[in-house]
């Protein structure tokens, strides 16, 4: 059996834990009674109510799995522990400046976790992989689809991911 692979940040973990026990603790249930009670209204072949319960309980058990696959084979780490503070890992979050001094601030989390709205990018994205033992000063190259594109370190911290 493989070793859990996929590093994810303590608030991570505990979103995609919340969104495991909601959807068992909760919209299954939900579910489940809806699928009760238009069973025993008779005809199943145009039941609305039974049709639309049995598909919605297979997205969610379908979900389930994917939710336990993921917390099974995921790896814990907190970036406030890492020992290298001074190099770019996982969950650093990164002041970086364009070749037009544009700037952007990035946090490398969990593939699970990433948004890049919050500037929370995943740790296999291209950029993540370009960012990977930077220090500040260092210039690294970020291969793109619309070519590349160099972007310079500024600023390195580790205070923690924010979670949203």
């Amino acid at each position: 059996m493989a070793a859990p692979s996929h590093p994810i940040t303590p608030a991570g973990y505990a979103a995609l834990k919340a969104r495991y026990d909601h959807l068992l603790g909760t919209e299954r249930p939900e579910i489940v009674e809806i699928v009760s009670w238009a069973a025993g209204n008779g005809d199943r072949s145009e039941n609305g109510d039974y049709l639309y319960g049995r598909k919605r309980m297979r997205e969610i058990d379908r979900e389930l799995a994917h939710l336990a696959r993921r917390m099974k084979n995921s790896r814990v780490i907190d970036p406030a522990e890492q020992p290298d503070q001074d190099r770019c890992f996982f969950g650093a979050t990164v002041e970086l400046a364009d070749e037009d001094d544009g700037r952007k601030v990035v946090t490398l989390v969990g593939d699970d976790e990433q948004d890049a709205s919050c500037g929370k990018i995943g740790w296999s994205s291209p950029l993540a992989r370009a960012l990977k033992g930077a220090s500040v000063g260092d210039v690294r190259t970020v291969r793109l689809p619309s070519g590349e594109k160099e972007w310079e370190v500024l600023a390195i911290t580790y205070s923690g991911v924010a979670s949203d």
